[in-house]
């Protein structure tokens, strides 16, 4: 991104709305009950406020691939989040989440943490990067929409509450209707979103390859 006036502004939107779309989704995490409404600031956190985070801090000194860039690469950072949202979907984390704020808190901050290692990661293997780094950017971002998809799947197709059932839910939904809405949320938002990503990732390097051939015919 250009270190110029207009990268600076786009960088400083972008923590700003990444700031913005994360507190929102602890707030509601905080004030709102049932799977659905928790599900929404999971993914939120991880598939809206990371990557804008991500933009917001590259090349500067909260950028996490550009700290430590020969730890936060693509691929592990994929595994890393996997372990996070699959572990923290764990009935008995769950658990420890929706009875504490200290669970909350630490729940939330792990997705956050999680989400914004990986789309540093990634979003760091722009123009100028090795092209098979960049390709592990794309592939690190759809193993991430799988793993994602798949346990929204499971979720929303359960046929009875994993979780333990909220007396009332924010959504006025059944503990069964409030987990099938759960999982259809972390389907569109969470493997939704890096799907998205993967995509733009892929057109770009698909692009600057065409312009390599390009340039050498």
């Amino acid at each position: 991104m250009s270190a110029g006036p207009a990268g600076s502004s786009v960088r400083r939107a972008a923590s700003a709305a990444g700031l913005a779309a994360l507190a929102g989704a602890w707030l509601g995490a905080v004030v709102g009950h049932g799977l659905t409404v928790h599900m929404l600031a999971h993914m939120t956190a991880v598939a809206v406020a990371a990557p804008l985070l991500a933009v917001g801090f590259a090349g500067t000194a909260a950028d996490p691939a550009a700290r430590w860039p020969r730890v936060v690469t693509p691929l592990p950072m994929s595994i890393a989040e996997l372990v996070v949202v699959w572990g923290w979907h764990v009935p008995a984390a769950r658990a420890l989440a929706s009875g504490s704020l200290t669970g909350l808190a630490l729940e939330q901050a792990a997705f956050a943490a999680a989400g914004l290692l990986l789309w540093s990661a990634c979003l760091g293997t722009g123009a100028g990067a090795a092209s098979g780094r960049r390709a592990a950017g794309v592939a690190a971002l759809l193993l991430t929409t799988m793993h994602m998809t798949l346990l929204g799947v499971l979720i929303a197709l359960a046929p009875r509450p994993l979780f333990g059932a909220h007396p009332v839910t924010s959504l006025g939904l059944t503990a069964l209707e409030d987990q099938q809405l759960a999982g259809v949320v972390m389907l569109l938002v969470g493997g939704g979103g890096y799907l998205v990503g993967a995509l733009v990732l892929l057109a770009g390097l698909l692009a600057d390859r065409g312009a390599e051939v390009g340039r050498c015919s």
